[in-house]
């Protein structure tokens, strides 16, 4: 969200930004000789394997691998998308940000952060008034501390149809903020003849913050009945609110859930600050919508698992295996706890205890065994009917994850929970699996043409020949001159090796020639992090590093024609090839033969493209 920062900001903020200081505010670094070293805040480890080296101003995991400049670092830690990472160090620095000029407007997007704040402490303060003694009365009776609603801005607004105008008449705010940030409705038969009514009214209201920390809506719960009206309402999305983009108190939990490496999942915020207030400060929820894909993601950026804490009412049940599934298809593991009867985190904390409900998260199960187990509960298994929906809807949770080995464990779990062989659920998996593949196929749209597939393994000699550029940039000409794009199969590589002759040609480092490329999950930054710190392992040996780069040429162009040339030996062994057909397979035999040494091989180079 927001406009796009203009790369003279970009720069300004990275060089105000000492990686060192940076990374020190959030994890301990010592210095060791010439180098700084820490446990690594991505992994856990014993020994510090986390270097921060201020030359290159990067820094870079031996143990997990993680790696970039200081902005990847801020991502990284605190799961953030590139921009808000620059925001948060343009804070830390005292930069006004600058925008490129036909983006979004960030001036209107400021006006409603600040209207949102004001109004959330307006709602603060309605709560510590005698106005606020019914809501008082019933965070009291619901056991939430005043020290705990101060803590996640709780508030109240009274039962009138315009406080939160009368506020904005008061404060010289316009209507037209107070409608752009979702506060008031438009209606002809307002009270006042304003044309608006406030959209909350006798709720208690809890602020939604973005990751940040700053407001950016409200959910309103009533306090109490009222015929016909939601228990819940929440703001509509605006220019800063995403609902399928939020997550309940993630600002306050991202640290914990990085260093737990997991997340708990739960449906209310209520439920939420019950966790918090119980010691459990990794919980968050969705804001009034189900589990999206974009949770997931950022869920994915700070955990590795996720345990669902989900009311025990079928309603509950269901919305958890939902979101089971849409966790595994991020690739993240998924436990279940499951409540007893009629509880919610907040009643079973508050009757229970802390203690207990660790224990139940401890023993939280697997999301098959979780779904087995409530299919039990609503039919009989026993039959061939009955198994045969059990098996069925087991698969498609499975289906949905994205990792063999983790389908192989669930497999291996079905298999033990269903009394049928794995064989048997293999064959039906593969079944589903080829049939979800056909569906998304039929109902996927190609608006542009697909991106070349990565490899997977990407091939060592590009990432030789990366290392080597990276090391003795003046090289790059050669690579510039002699290998085309479309000739690399790993991107990474040939992204980083533009980069650092783009830094030779330009007199400054990698890492500010780096920042604005695709690189939504850091796999560039690593690589190139790791390029530079790590010790080389592109030998040259007798021969100078000149010679290698010459040599690893030679060898993708090598590579290239050979794929080539099985390309046409294929339409010739088909019978499909015409005579030009067989001469360029001729033709690329005899490249490849003057292709094994850099003299003989420089008229085929020097060729155009």
């Amino acid at each position: 969200m927001g406009g796009i920062i203009q790369k003279k900001a970009l720069e300004d903020i990275r060089f105000r930004n000492d990686i060192a200081d940076v990374v020190g505010s959030y994890i301990p670094l010592q210095r060791s000789g010439s180098a700084l070293k820490a446990l690594c805040p991505f992994h856990k480890e014993k020994t510090p394997s986390f270097h921060v080296n201020q030359n290159k101003q990067i820094y870079h995991c031996f143990g997990c691998g993680a790696g970039g400049d200081v902005f990847r670092f801020v991502m990284q830690y605190e799961g953030v998308d590139f921009g808000s990472a620059a925001r948060i160090l343009a804070a830390k620095a005292g930069i006004k940000l600058e925008f490129e000029k036909g983006s979004d407007d960030e001036t209107d997007r400021s006006a409603l952060y600040d209207v949102l704040s004001r109004v959330a402490d307006f709602y603060r303060r309605i709560l510590d008034s005698d106005a606020g003694k019914p809501a008082r009365e019933y965070l009291a009776k619901r056991e939430l501390s005043p020290e705990t609603a101060a803590e996640f801005m709780i508030g109240f607004v009274p039962d009138r149809w315009d406080s939160c105008i009368q506020w904005a008449r008061k404060h010289s705010r316009s209507l037209a903020d107070l409608d752009a940030a979702g506060l008031v409705i438009k209606s002809e038969k307002s009270r006042d003849n304003s044309g608006f009514y406030d959209r909350f009214r006798n709720r208690l209201m809890f602020p939604i913050h973005d990751g940040q920390g700053r407001v950016i809506g409200f959910s309103g719960r009533m306090i109490t009945a009222e015929e016909g009206a939601a228990k819940y309402v929440n703001s509509p999305e605006t220019a800063v609110f995403r609902k399928s983009q939020i997550l309940y108190a993630l600002h306050k939990a991202r640290h914990e859930i990085v260093n737990h490496r997991e997340a708990i999942i739960c449906e209310g915020q209520i439920d939420v600050i019950r966790c918090h207030q119980a010691g459990f400060k990794h919980a968050v929820a969705a804001q009034g919508t189900a589990f999206t894909e974009d949770h997931a993601r950022i869920i994915k950026r700070c955990a590795d698992m996720v345990t669902l804490v989900f009311d025990s009412d079928t309603a509950g049940q269901d919305a958890a295996v939902k979101a089971a599934r849409i966790f595994m298809r991020s690739g993240l593991a998924v436990r279940v706890a499951q409540l007893p009867d009629d509880e919610d985190p907040d009643s079973f904390i508050r009757k229970k205890g802390a203690e207990a409900f660790g224990g139940l998260l401890a023993n939280s199960s697997s999301a098959i065994q979780f779904q087995v187990n409530i299919l039990q509960t609503r039919g009989d298994l026993s039959s061939e009917v009955g198994i045969m929906r059990a098996t069925r809807s087991v698969l498609e949770t499975i289906a949905e994850s994205t990792s063999a080995v983790q389908r192989a464990k669930l497999i291996q779990e079905a298999s033990r929970l269903l009394n049928i062989p794995q064989n048997a659920l293999n064959e039906e998996l593969a079944v589903a699996l080829k049939t979800a593949q056909r569906t998304a196929e039929r109902t996927t749209v190609a608006a542009k043409p697909p991106e070349p597939v990565q490899s997977v393994a990407a091939p060592v000699e590009e990432r030789q020949l990366a290392e080597h550029i990276v090391a003795e940039p003046a090289l790059g000409h050669l690579v510039e001159q002699y290998l085309p794009d479309e000739m690399f199969a790993d991107r990474a590589s040939a992204v980083i090796i533009h980069a650092a002759c783009k830094a030779h040609a330009e007199n400054t480092n990698l890492v500010a020639c780096l920042s604005g490329q695709n690189d939504p999950d850091g796999s560039i930054s690593r690589l190139a992090a790791h390029l530079q710190m790590a010790p080389s392992k592109a030998g040259t040996g007798e021969f100078s590093r000149e010679n290698a780069v010459q040599d690893l040429i030679l060898a993708i162009r090598r590579r290239d024609l050979k794929n080539r040339r099985a390309s046409l030996e294929k339409l010739i062994q088909a019978g499909n090839a015409d005579a030009d057909t067989r001469d360029g397979c001729v033709a690329i035999t005899h490249s490849l033969k003057s292709l094994q040494k850099w003299k003989t091989a420089l008229p085929i180079l020097e060729e155009p493209f």
